[in-house]
């Protein structure tokens, strides 16, 4: 093996854990404001409560449309890709998308999707 061919593997790597550690984050981020809204309106998730305050004025209901559109695009790009490159236990992918968030769930695909293409190319 060369020192380009190792350099490029290395470099692989460490775009798998940038993405792996956007995973963390966005489940770090999105868990923290959820918390905040139990303390602050019952312990309870509240999701018709949630919902509405999520679409409450101009810029919400425009994050919330963004999210929406975007999170179901990459979501369906997920399946197919996943099929694609064979990627085994994709479900954990959706599992996390709507039990933590999606801001977890697409950065770990890309973590999952760039070592499977590493494995292919070994």
């Amino acid at each position: 093996m060369d020192v380009g061919s190792i350099f490029m593997k290395h470099q692989k790597y460490v775009l798998s854990y940038f993405f792996l550690a956007l995973a963390i984050i966005g489940a770090l981020f999105p868990m923290l404001a959820n918390i905040e809204f139990m303390q602050l309106y019952g312990p309870n998730f509240n999701i018709e409560l949630f919902i509405q305050l999520a679409n409450n004025n101009s810029a919400s209901r425009s994050i919330s449309r963004d999210l929406l559109i975007s999170s179901t695009s990459i979501l369906v790009w997920i399946y197919f890709e996943s099929k694609r490159i064979n990627m085994k236990n994709i479900w954990i992918v959706y599992f996390g998308t709507f039990i933590i968030s999606f801001a977890f769930a697409a950065p770990l695909f890309l973590f999952l999707r760039e070592r499977r293409l590493i494995e292919i190319n070994e």
